[in-house]
């Protein structure tokens, strides 16, 4: 069968390509191994959210009386939480398979390898191989659970992010290793149902590439919620006796002898790019991903890489992005580059965190002389009343021009808050145009106005 387009992965990059293709006339299909909308949908950004939001309504439930409301006699079922995320994202899948028939594309399923003259082989479940042929086609197979070398996953007691997603019975105690976004939302979901999390961090910080302020405030949060916290720290050796794991972790105070029942790595992605066919056509990759141009294009003309497999932030978003412009270049267009340097990027524990741009210590590095405010949640009347007074709005000016530089958020709800930010900086918006729009009262948001305003010196409610 031939196409103008074949897309190998159905993640939040291959099928927003494959939808946004069809849009623009061409023939296009879609290879898929496992489940349409790939680990996003089926074990990452979907299901996660489902399971966080079980555990900010015990949490609700828990401080019932804060909001002078009596609740008796409650209890968090961990096998129906576990079971409401996975309805949630084979729910959403549903979606993506009404999505490829709206949109006369053709799915179809197996393992995909590259081969040459623009063909791709596909060997389905009864390891019957077909061919396809197209005239463009792009890579999109995302990535997986990175495994450290002293860390190896066996998927019971030592396990990924898939295997989290789906723990048929609650552990009284886990070691999570590695605080970024993977490894944060599972101490919150974890530490809320009950577990007793210890999070191993490598780095000086939390959330290692958030702004300092920002790590801080979560790490005493977090604390303040039970997790403890090790940094500057690495497993070691890892011990089973009777199904229970005793780690040792070696800190910079000596070695720690930390008991678990189990051990959550969440140190990262690694791409999938091998076994499907690169080498054999000579795709240029380096440091494990695959070289492309501004549009998605590898060094080999007709194949085009999108998502986690190419450098730059592995975000879903960034990929649906990555998947539009590829193929609205290959319809003859002219679509902008993004901008990599205006990517949002969240993180959904409790408090939330959002930012975008440069961090205070990336704005120095750089050379900007800069203006910086931040307002505090416990002064927003909002913010007060839906009780969540924890956190605050950091903006960063360069004090020179205005330029908006990079804006950094912990608390509540502020994912939803972050892309008035994305939109200021796209519109190249200074200081002095955020201070004088006006903003809704009473609203999270206003905090935005009035850390800017305290940039300028001109803060109401501090």
């Amino acid at each position: 069968m031939n196409f103008d387009i074949i897309i190998i992965g159905s993640g939040p990059g291959g099928y927003v390509a494959a939808i946004r293709a069809s849009q623009l006339g061409l023939k296009t299909a879609i290879i898929e191994k496992e489940s349409l909308g790939g680990i996003c949908l089926n074990w990452g950004c979907i299901p996660t959210k489902a399971l966080l939001k079980s555990a900010q309504v015990f949490e609700y439930i828990q401080h019932a009386d804060e909001f002078g409301i009596s609740v008796k006699d409650y209890s968090a079922n961990f096998q129906n939480i576990i079971s409401r995320s996975r309805d949630t994202a084979n729910n959403m899948s549903k979606g993506i398979q009404f999505l490829m028939k709206k949109n006369k594309i053709t799915v179809i399923n197996g393992t995909a390898t590259l081969a040459q003259n623009k063909t791709v082989k596909v060997l389905d479940d009864k390891q019957k191989e077909s061919t396809y042929s197209a005239k463009h086609i792009i890579i999109s197979t995302g990535a997986r659970s990175r495994e450290l070398p002293s860390l190896k996953q066996n998927k019971k007691n030592i396990i990924g992010y898939r295997e989290a997603l789906s723990l048929k019975t609650r552990p009284k105690s886990m070691i999570i290793v590695g605080s970024g976004a993977i490894g944060v939302e599972f101490a919150y979901f974890y530490n809320a149902m009950g577990t007793q999390v210890t999070l191993v961090e490598y780095l000086p910080n939390i959330v290692p590439n958030e702004d300092k302020d920002v790590s801080k405030e979560l790490e005493k949060n977090l604390k303040k919620k039970g997790v403890k916290i090790l940094k500057e720290s690495s497993i070691g050796k890892i011990d089973e006796k009777d199904k229970q794991l005793s780690a040792t972790i070696n800190t910079n105070n000596g070695q720690e002898k930390v008991d678990a029942d189990i051990i959550l790595s969440a140190v990262g992605i690694t791409p999938n790019i091998e076994n499907i066919g690169l080498e054999a056509l000579k795709i240029a990759t380096d440091a494990g991903r695959i070289l492309v141009d501004s549009y998605y294009q590898t060094n080999v003309p007709g194949y085009y890489a999108i998502g986690d497999v190419v450098p730059g932030p592995a975000l879903a978003h960034v990929a649906s992005a990555e998947g539009i412009i590829c193929v609205e270049k290959i319809a003859g267009h002219n679509p902008e580059p993004i901008d990599y340097n205006n990517i949002p990027g969240c993180t959904y524990c409790s408090p939330e965190i959002a930012s975008v741009g440069l961090t205070e210590e990336q704005a120095k590095e750089k050379g900007h002389e800069l203006k910086i405010g931040k307002f505090p949640f416990s002064a927003s009347g909002k913010a007060s009343a839906a009780g969540h007074k924890e956190g605050f709005v950091k903006i960063i000016y360069d004090a020179k021009y205005g330029e908006l530089l990079g804006a950094h958020m912990i608390g509540y709800n502020v994912t939803e808050m972050i892309a008035e930010i994305v939109a200021a900086k796209k519109l190249e918006t200074t200081g002095h145009e955020i201070l004088k729009s006006i903003h809704p009262h009473p609203t999270m948001s206003e905090a935005v106005m009035e850390a800017t305003a305290d940039a300028y010196g001109e803060v109401i409610h501090l």
